[in-house]
């Protein structure tokens, strides 16, 4: 069979043999990056006009849930490019997944023991935030570790 139709069946999947810590590691990264502009879109991010670049005074809410600043935006942005370049190696993933992990713990205990309404709340974070925080930084590492288990580390 000829013609584009058995070529596309012919086409090599780019996912094919990549470890799956890698896969892993860029799938969040990108949603880091796709959060991180979302938090940026008027509609998307309601009360979008008090947004401020730091601070608890941020009125602003990706999803109308989650309390943004541009630093808070900034940061998954950043988060997402290190993910895409720490997912290019096994190790580097994993590192991602477990370290990046560990980081979102640290962020939900903030979260926990800070007031939201003081100038230490300078991300800014609210109880969604801390929730998505925990479960971000548990799922992140079990990536980590369940993708990589029984491999060789290189």
């Amino acid at each position: 069979m000829t013609g584009p139709t058995a070529r596309s069946r012919a086409r090599h999947n780019p996912a094919g043999g990549k470890a799956p810590v890698k896969r892993a590691a860029a799938t969040v990264a990108v949603v880091f990056l796709v959060v991180g502009v979302l938090g940026f879109v008027p509609g998307v991010t309601s009360d979008f006009y008090d947004l401020r670049f730091a601070g608890h005074e941020s009125d602003a809410r990706l999803l109308g849930l989650f309390q943004v600043s541009v630093l808070h935006n900034i940061v998954h942005l950043l988060f997402g490019v290190a993910g895409l370049v720490l997912a290019r190696t096994v190790t580097g993933a994993r590192t991602y997944l477990v370290g990046g992990g560990a980081i979102y713990l640290v962020l939900w205990l903030y979260g926990l023991v800070i007031d939201h309404d003081s100038t230490a709340n300078f991300i800014p974070v609210n109880n969604a935030d801390n929730w998505l925080h925990l479960f971000l930084g548990l799922g992140m590492i079990a990536l980590g570790i369940l993708t990589t288990r029984g491999r060789p580390h290189r």
